[in-house]
C-alpha cells in the first residue's frame, strides 16, 4: 500500500508538471487526493505549486476542515469544489483544478468544448462543458459544477478554468493535460479556417471503442440519451447529457443542438 508520504510526493511532482506546463500562475491551481472516505490530501492555499515539497501537503476531512497541516500552510480555498465532486462521484479519487491557457480561454468566451475533431478527444473527454461563474471560495462554484459531475469528467468553469477528476492522480492530470490540447487544436484549427468535424456516424463508431475498452469514468457514451436509444449522439449539445434523462425527446435535444451551434457560429 503507498504511504501518504508517497502521495505527497506524487502531489507535489503533479505540482511542477502543472506549473512548468504553463497551466498556472503564481500560486493558482490546486490538488486533491482521497485517502478514504473521511481523509484527504490536498495543497495549500497562497503556494505556487510548482515549488511545493512534501511537509506543504495539508490534509482535510469530508467537510474541508483542517486534520493536519505544518506551519502557517492552510487548505486550498477551492477545497469546497473538491469536496463537492468526492462527495457525487465515490468512484472519484483525485480532483485537478488548474488555468490551462486554450482551456480557460475558451473558458472566458463562453464556449464549451464540444466539436468532434479528433478520435482521442472524442474517445477520453467525449464533451467538456462549461459551468456557469460562480464566486471563488464560496459555495457558488460546488453547486455549478454540481450540474455536470455525475455525466462528464472534465469540466470548463466560466471566467476562471478547468477541473478533472479520475480514479487516480495520474489520470486527472492527464485528463487536464487532454482537455488542454483539445483546446489548442480547436483553437488553432478556426485560425486556418475552421475544423472539420467528425459526422454522426463517426462519432457513434468511436463511442463504441470506448465502450469496447471498457474505460472508466462517466462519458456520453454511456450517458447521453440519444445513444441510449440507438440514436446519433448530442455530442454537440454543449452539456445536454447533464440536463435530460434517458428518452429525453429528440426533438428538444435537436432544438438545444441547434441553438448550442447558433452560439458558436455554425449554421445547422
Amino acid at each position: 500500500m503507498v504511504s501518504e508520504y508517497e502521495i505527497k510526493k506524487e502531489i507535489c511532482d503533479i505540482g511542477k508538471r502543472i506549473y512548468n506546463r504553463n497551466m498556472v500562475a503564481a500560486n493558482d491551481g490546486n490538488i486533491s487526493v482521497k485517502l478514504n472516505d473521511d481523509e484527504f490530501l490536498c495543497t495549500p492555499t497562497g503556494v505556487s505549486k510548482g515549488f511545493m515539497t512534501p511537509d506543504y501537503i495539508c490534509k482535510v476531512n469530508r467537510k474541508g476542515e483542517v486534520i493536519q497541516a505544518n506551519g502557517s500552510f492552510r487548505p486550498s480555498s477551492e477545497i469546497k469544489m473538491h469536496m463537492r465532486v468526492y462527495e457525487e462521484r465515490p468512484d472519484v479519487n483525485s480532483v485537478v483544478h488548474a488555468h490551462p491557457m486554450y482551456a480557460t480561454s475558451f473558458a472566458i468566451a463562453g464556449i464549451p468544448l464540444t466539436q468532434p475533431i479528433m478520435p482521442e478527444a472524442v474517445i477520453a473527454l467525449g464533451c467538456v462543458p462549461i459551468a456557469k461563474y460562480g464566486r471563488p471560495s464560496t459555495m457558488e462554484i460546488p453547486e455549478a459544477v454540481s450540474e455536470y459531475v455525475q455525466y462528464f469528467d472534465a469540466v470548463l468553469l466560466e471566467n476562471h478554468g478547468a477541473l478533472t477528476y479520475a480514479d487516480s492522480l495520474l489520470s486527472a492530470y492527464l485528463k487536464m493535460e487532454s482537455v488542454e490540447f483539445y483546446a489548442q487544436l480547436l483553437y488553432q484549427s478556426r485560425v486556418l479556417g475552421g475544423p472539420k468535424e467528425f459526422t454522426p456516424e463517426q462519432v457513434e463508431d468511436l463511442y463504441e471503442i470506448r465502450r469496447q475498452f471498457g474505460m472508466k469514468g462517466r462519458h456520453p457514451a454511456n450517458l447521453c440519451p440519444n445513444t441510449l436509444e440507438g440514436k446519433p449522439s448530442c455530442h454537440n449539445c454543449g452539456g445536454g447529457c447533464g440536463s435530460h434523462k434517458k428518452g429525453a425527446d429528440a426533438d428538444l435535444v435537436a432544438d438545444i443542438t441547434k441553438k448550442v451551434m447558433e452560439q458558436l457560429g455554425f449554421s445547422k
